[in-house]
């Protein structure tokens, strides 16, 4: 009667993409270091070797949530993981965030390890910054893979901003910056300075999309809680030979909660001619 009523009384599990299951610890990188730009202090960690792929992680976090797809790409890339500015391990300095600033940050980084070309991945934050370097920079972009990011306002879904993954990734962001930053105690100050860049976003126009050379895919989980799925669609639509990737079951934290489906859209996109 016992086992009878607990299952009774069991709630059924979460579809997968309302749960947020946290990557695993870095790999080792084989060296790791700091590119001095404007006054601020931006961390970087290499790992592998071969063709250059940089890492742009999403608003608020850190490269470290790249653990799950470095471990992917070591085996054939070098792989560049950057803390954008003002978050994890990067300093803020005293402009004024953009992401025409965190866009420099990363050209600042390849300057000083003398890469001229590199595919980027970017997620969320990262994939803004990602799209505004193909295409103001776009002799430095080898490939471009974009994933949750929208490319002006009316891409976004204010309604379900505070779903309980959100909640659940803004504690995980707290924790490592407390962490990993050099000023432990400012992440509520880091989420206002932050913040103009989300409610103000710069866009892009749809020729600026239009113009994008390197070969790109435009991806999103099919459930994510703040992009709107059509206009997922018409980026991959305005890029010229876009290749688009949905991924079943996965909000705006796929690259968390299927790995693996995450990593093999990535890897084959890399990998193509």
């Amino acid at each position: 009667m016992i086992a009878t009523v607990a299952v009774a009384l069991a709630r059924p599990a979460k579809p997968r993409w309302e749960t947020l299951p946290l990557p695993p610890s870095m790999p080792k990188a084989s060296a790791h270091d700091f590119a001095s730009v404007d006054g601020a202090r931006i961390y970087y960690a290499l790992y592998g070797s071969g063709e250059p792929v940089i890492l742009l992680h999403g608003g608020l976090g850190n490269s470290d949530h790249w653990a799950n797809q470095v471990s992917a790409l070591v085996e054939h890339y070098r792989v560049i993981a950057i803390d954008s500015r003002g978050q994890g391990r990067s300093t803020r300095g005293k402009r004024g965030i953009s992401y025409d600033l965190m866009a420099s940050d990363v050209l600042a980084v390849m300057d000083k390890l003398e890469i001229e070309r590199a595919a980027l991945v970017g997620w969320s934050d990262g994939g803004e910054i990602a799209l505004k370097i193909a295409i103001e920079h776009p002799a430095r972009v080898s490939k471009l893979f974009v994933f949750g990011a929208n490319y002006d306002a009316n891409g976004s879904k204010h309604a379900t901003a505070h779903a309980q993954t959100f909640t659940a990734y803004a504690s995980k962001c707290r924790t490592d910056y407390e962490r990993m930053s050099t000023t432990p105690r400012q992440f509520d100050a880091l989420v206002d300075w932050l913040a103009p860049v989300w409610r103000n976003p710069m866009g892009f126009t749809k020729d600026q999309l239009r113009a994008i050379a390197a070969p790109t895919a435009i991806g999103d989980g099919d459930h994510d809680e703040i992009i709107v799925r059509d206009q997922i669609e018409e980026m991959a639509q305005l890029i010229p030979n876009a290749k688009l990737v949905i991924l079943a079951d996965t909000s705006h934290f796929a690259l968390w909660q299927d790995p693996e489906a995450f990593n093999k859209a990535l890897v084959e996109f890399l990998a193509a001619p």
